[in-house]
Formats: structure tokens, C-alpha cells, sequence
């Protein structure tokens, strides 16, 4: 097995919620992929806002797909 020094500031090591100073390839890959998915869900949000569609009800998403699928149905 090797092992890999890596250093991050306390300001990261509180952001993460890292626990231990010795972690696995894995639990730094599980670490990475959740502020990374955070980031886009956060990044994804603010788009909607700004177009206009974080205020669909859920009844309007509903029909906005049902069309998205029609259409896709009607293409093939």
C-alpha cells in the first residue's frame, strides 16, 4: 500500500467535515463528490431562480414532462 500526504487548511478541514487525520483514497473520493455535487446543486438552483423555475408547482413540472416525453415519443 502507499500513502499520499495531502494538506488542507483548518478552513477546509471544518467545510468537509472531516473527522480523522487519516482517511482512505475512498473517503476522500466520497468527500470530493459530495461538495461537488452540493456545488452543481447549488449552481442548478440559482439558474432556476433566475429563469423563473424554482416557482413551478409540482403540477406544472409534471405536465412540463409529460410534453418533453410526448415530443421525444412523436420524434421516433
Amino acid at each position: 500500500m502507499k500513502t499520499l500526504n495531502v494538506s488542507i487548511s483548518d478552513n477546509e478541514y471544518k467545510l468537509y467535515g472531516i473527522k480523522k487525520d487519516k482517511l482512505t483514497f475512498s473517503d476522500i473520493i466520497n468527500i470530493v463528490s459530495k461538495a461537488l455535487a452540493k456545488q452543481k446543486l447549488d449552481k442548478s438552483a440559482a439558474i432556476a431562480k433566475q429563469a423563473g423555475l424554482s416557482e413551478m408547482t409540482m403540477d406544472e413540472i409534471n405536465e412540463e414532462i409529460k410534453a418533453t416525453r410526448k415530443d421525444a415519443k412523436d420524434r421516433h
